[in-house]
């Protein structure tokens, strides 16, 4: 659904890019810079976020790109990087909270410091950026939030309750600024994801009382999953930024579980866990629900 914002805006504003390192949030800063953005790029792996940021200067030279180290699990660092912004940038014009984590097992097989870190990472991480530069958001009209939730965000499988738990909490907090901002001029776009091809399996936590064995054979066919390119999920994400969509999908894999959830409200989640069975067994998915 579109609001009735007038169209986003790129060229000449700022965008505040988080996980940019790699994978969506790598294609968003080239994708924002090919469209006239300056950039502030957050990511934990320098080694990764300084080749991105060096190809984006290479290419286009008149724009100012920054790069912020900051491990987003730690609220000081996120506090330190969002004091940052505010100090070289007054305004600007989108933030996009893409940096997540996953974590694998039941609840009874990770720890309460891990699936606290998956939050603090997946939620209160773009909770707290958010917050912080809201006034810089809304200091000049037309400004836009993206929050990258997930296909796990519309559903929960059976082994995903804290990495649900997080995209959940960030659809809800989303739709909510939604409603808030719209009189400040700012939109805000929720997206959903699905088999992206990300490093989201590489790095993937392993709940501690998770056999090795099973978690690897589960991951290989996770990543096995994640074939939906990430070029073009931010040429996607960017479209819908400018035609400020509330709501983005990206691949079957999402589209599918969200009509199944829309139909099956209550009873989708037996469907989720049967898939969630099969693909624990290694047989082939009967249901495009396991493509994620």
């Amino acid at each position: 659904m579109t609001s009735r914002l007038p169209e986003y805006r790129f060229a000449g504003r700022t965008a505040v890019v988080t996980g940019a390192a790699g994978g969506i949030g790598e294609q968003l800063a080239y994708g924002l810079a090919s469209r006239g953005s300056d950039l502030v790029l957050i990511d934990v792996a320098e080694e990764r976020l300084a080749p991105v940021a060096d190809r984006v200067r290479t290419a286009h030279p008149s724009l100012t790109v920054r790069t912020i180290v900051a491990d987003l699990a730690d609220r000081g660092a996120v506090e330190s990087a969002a004091s940052r912004i505010l100090d070289e940038r007054p305004s600007i014009g989108l933030l996009v909270n893409n940096a997540g984590i996953a974590l694998g097992g039941r609840f009874d097989q990770v720890t309460v410091d891990q699936f606290e870190h998956v939050m603090n990472v997946n939620f209160r991480a773009p909770m707290l950026l958010t917050h912080a530069l809201l006034p810089a958001l809304t200091a000049t009209p037309g400004g836009h939030l993206v929050n990258m939730s997930s296909l796990f965000g519309l559903i929960a499988p059976p082994g995903q309750s804290a990495y649900s738990a997080s995209k959940f909490a960030l659809r809800g907090l989303s739709e909510a600024l939604r409603g808030e901002l719209l009189d400040n001029g700012v939109g805000v776009t929720t997206v959903h994801p699905g088999g992206v091809r990300t490093r989201i399996a590489e790095s993937a936590l392993i709940g501690s009382h998770v056999p090795r064995h099973e978690f690897e054979a589960q991951m290989k066919r996770f990543a096995a999953l994640l074939s939906f390119p990430p070029e073009k999920a931010a040429e996607q994400i960017l479209r819908a930024v400018a035609k400020r969509k509330a709501r983005l999908l990206i691949a079957l894999s999402a589209k599918a579980p969200d009509l199944l959830a829309r139909l099956l409200p209550v009873g989708h989640a037996a469907v989720v866990r049967a898939v969630a069975a099969a693909t624990a067994r290694g047989a082939r998915p009967a249901s495009p629900v396991a493509r994620r």
